[in-house]
């Protein structure tokens, strides 16, 4: 399985302490670049409203950047929030993405606002729309980019440009959506691991073929913290513990440095909170990465790992994605052998 698996990578654009935005679409570019060269399958950016730590919210913004700064690797939104958004700004956002970069676009499709109900009032959008409201969306968005008639108007750029969708999700309405609608499905198994087993299973068993796609195709997510030695990693580690126990207090702000015995030092609760929500996460060296993914592959057989992992020092967040595509290719021809 793994050597037919494909790696790619997933960038929330973190905005350090001490730096800029600017500097945080800089150093997103560069990692792009970096993502390229050691052969990952996409490079994929989050709609996040609300949050200093996070600079891809201007989500079809940054990938024009990406893609600029890139050739081949394949760039797209994990994701764009749908009910943020008029599924005509997103065709036409989206169309002129393909249209820049033929053939390297992808559209991930979330149900969830991605902020709270005050950026929703924000944004102007009303969300009355129920639970029907995002199916609707999305198959209007399809019908946008088909150029169907139906519609009475058409998407300038957006229609006939070939995007694939996705759908996205963290519980078992994405699953189920995605394998009504015949498209490929994404599990947000880095921070939101609980149901990812059931999701899959409910995905390929309900599957129906559609003129995107003919076999059910998952992808998961997976954080990776990587180091030439294992105190490294749990280093490296801390930055994103730090940013979840403050999102989950409120205090949500910049990407901070690592502190030494994080972990550790946090009380008991806080440590079950963090084991559960990266509970699907490598920490430690190649060796340690390479154990950890074969297990999550024989675990799922998903077709994609998506791999993440929000790491404080640029040069570090190189080297352990490095490490993780070693891993991965060590993987791939221990299989081959």
């Amino acid at each position: 399985m793994v050597g037919m698996t494909r790696f790619s990578l997933l960038d929330l654009v973190p905005v350090r302490e001490g730096d800029s935005v600017a500097t945080a679409l800089a150093n997103t570019a560069d990692l792009a670049i970096h993502a390229e060269a050691l052969g990952y399958h996409r490079f994929w950016v989050a709609e996040h409203h609300g949050m200093p730590g996070i600079a891809s919210a201007a989500t079809a913004v940054v990938l024009a950047h990406i893609g600029q700064a890139t050739s081949t690797i394949r760039i797209g939104a994990g994701g764009i929030m749908l009910p943020n958004h008029a599924p005509l700004l997103i065709a036409e956002q989206f169309g002129t993405l393909a249209a820049l970069f033929p053939g390297r676009v992808d559209l991930g499709l979330g149900r969830a606002p991605g902020s709270d109900q005050r950026v929703a009032q924000a944004i102007r959008r009303n969300l009355s729309g129920g639970p029907d409201q995002f199916p609707r969306d999305v198959m209007e968005l399809q019908a946008f980019f088909a150029d169907d008639e139906r519609l009475a108007i058409q998407a300038t750029p957006g229609a006939g440009e070939d995007v694939p969708l996705w759908i996205l999700g963290s519980s078992l309405y994405g699953a189920q959506l995605a394998a009504a609608l015949g498209l490929p499905y994404a599990f947000a198994s880095h921070f939101a691991p609980a149901a990812l087993d059931e999701a899959i299973e409910i995905y390929r068993r309900d599957f129906r073929p559609s003129a995107q796609l003919r076999q059910p195709y998952v992808m998961a997510g997976y954080n990776v913290f990587a180091a030439d030695s294992a105190e490294q990693a749990q280093l490296i580690a801390t930055s994103m513990q730090q940013s979840f126990v403050r999102l989950r207090t409120g205090q949500p702000g910049k990407l901070q440095p690592p502190v030494p015995g994080y972990y550790e030092d946090l009380p008991a609760q806080a440590q079950a909170m963090l084991a559960d929500v990266l509970s699907v996460s490598s920490i430690g060296t190649q060796a340690d990465v390479e154990r950890d993914l074969a297990a999550f592959l024989r675990r799922t057989q998903v077709d994609e790992v998506i791999i993440t992992g929000q790491i404080y020092d640029v040069a570090a967040r190189k080297h352990s994605f490095a490490i993780a595509m070693a891993a991965a290719q060590a993987l791939g021809a221990r299989e081959l052998a």
